[in-house]
């Protein structure tokens, strides 16, 4: 086999590696949010999770592995739109950040 076929074929298994990894850590992702906005009572808009960043970074054992941030949105009252993040490592959820969500409500006084 010569070596630009030898080395087209590695590059092709390469990315169908990380496809598989991503859509493997994309469902880890939506299911957190799922997750935090079932445990909060809050709405999950648009039902998907969108990754905002992808960088290496290493594990607790020293391994290399992918950091994804994947964004989404919710909301509290369902007229607003607020903005959450999971953090993953590989497939490993570090941290699901929800900003705020609870609102100071007013009550009137009954009539």
């Amino acid at each position: 086999m010569p070596w630009m076929e030898a080395l087209g074929l590695l590059v092709m298994l390469a990315g169908g590696w990380f496809w598989l990894d991503s859509f493997k850590a994309r469902e880890a992702g939506m299911a957190a949010a799922r997750a935090a906005c079932a445990a909060e009572n809050l709405l999950l808009l648009d039902d998907t999770v969108a990754l905002g960043a992808l960088r290496p970074a290493r594990d607790d054992d020293g391994r290399l592995r992918l950091r994804r941030v994947y964004h989404f949105e919710y909301s509290d009252t369902g007229d607003n739109r607020r903005h959450g993040r999971v953090t993953l490592l590989g497939s490993e959820l570090l941290m699901v950040h929800l900003p705020q969500t609870r609102a100071p409500r007013l009550c009137s006084p009954s009539a």
